[in-house]
């Protein structure tokens, strides 16, 4: 797959692509089926497929005080796009000059010219350009002038998804996973929840308590699931998998009033040294909820009945 800034200079592809365009967060099942239905047009056709993506959340530039927390950051999100199978990724630097950008001069500039857009696929509510101005309409109307059809795709919606029957997106999933329903989270998104970090030092109090942890670092901008006990994997940079009892929360048996959670994954029968080292951990299954254990004995008691639970989550996977 390759990838190309916007201000970088290429060759648009001869045929002309076959385009989506999105935030893309999360790349959830609802994003890959729009991506599949645009793979197999441009097969038929014999264009490159294309998505269009930004650097950052466009909400974190034109109102940063409600921006969401993300799903997953810029690489991990080029990652996902590369396992669709995609032919090439734009990648729209998005700052304050191109939120106050028209919706006409995004057609013509990214679609048109860039990529020579024969085909344009995006769900049927989507909306794009300087307020929002842009939709599926202008989207045909400019593509009757510039030469490529456009395609409105209902959203989707997936059984399992939780309570609420309404497409998936990944506000839905946000909402999920701060809830605590993991289970519809992973649903929708495919695959378990990943957050990415760097593995730093803690207080040693996991180590004391008989259970050595790797004490992961996410960015802010991350979103991270409701606090509690969770079996999950932990991937080394080597790619290797291990099985791992993950602890999410600000620890109540000894801090009263910690400010924000911490991750703690402990891989189950590991002992290598992580410090410093980046860490992929996802989420399998909530064991759990945070609990304030009267003693150290009880919370240490409860911690092998986790490990030992965890295990047997993951052992079949």
């Amino acid at each position: 797959m390759k990838v190309i800034r916007d201000d970088s200079t290429f060759t648009r592809p001869p045929s002309g692509t076959a385009v989506t365009i999105g935030a893309f967060d999360g790349v959830h099942r609802g994003h890959r089926a729009v991506i599949a239905s645009v793979r197999e047009v441009a097969e038929q056709r014999g264009l490159q497929t294309a998505v269009v993506t930004f650097d950052r959340h466009p909400a974190s530039v034109v109102r940063p005080e409600s921006a969401p927390l993300l799903l997953t950051d810029l690489d991990q999100k080029l990652e996902l796009l590369a396992d669709c199978g995609v032919d090439l990724v734009y990648v729209v630097h998005f700052d304050a000059e191109r939120a106050t950008e028209s919706a006409e001069d995004f057609v013509t500039e990214v679609l048109s010219s860039a990529l020579g857009a024969r085909l344009v696929a995006v769900g049927e509510d989507f909306h794009f350009g300087h307020r929002r101005s842009g939709n599926v309409a202008l989207l045909r109307t400019m593509g009757a002038e510039l030469g490529f059809e456009v395609v409105g795709h209902e959203l989707v919606g997936i059984e399992g998804a939780g309570r609420d029957d309404g497409p998936v997106s990944s506000t839905r999933i946000r909402r999920a996973l701060t809830d605590g329903d993991l289970e519809s989270a992973n649903v929708m998104l495919g695959r378990p929840h990943e957050v990415r970090g760097i593995v730093g030092h803690g207080d040693a109090r996991a180590r004391d308590l008989g259970f050595r942890t790797a004490n992961v670092a996410v960015p802010e901008a991350i979103c991270l699931p409701a606090d509690g006990i969770y079996a999950g994997w932990y991937f080394t940079p080597d790619g290797e998998r291990h099985p791992t009892a993950i602890s999410l929360g600000r620890r109540p048996t000894f801090y009263e009033f910690a400010d924000t959670s911490l991750l703690e994954a402990h891989l189950i029968s590991f002992d290598g040294d992580l410090y410093g080292q980046p860490a992929r951990v996802q989420f399998v299954e909530h064991l759990r909820d945070e609990l304030k254990f009267d003693s150290v004995e009880a919370l240490i008691a409860q911690m092998g009945r986790d490990v030992e639970r965890a295990a047997a989550v993951l052992s079949p996977l």
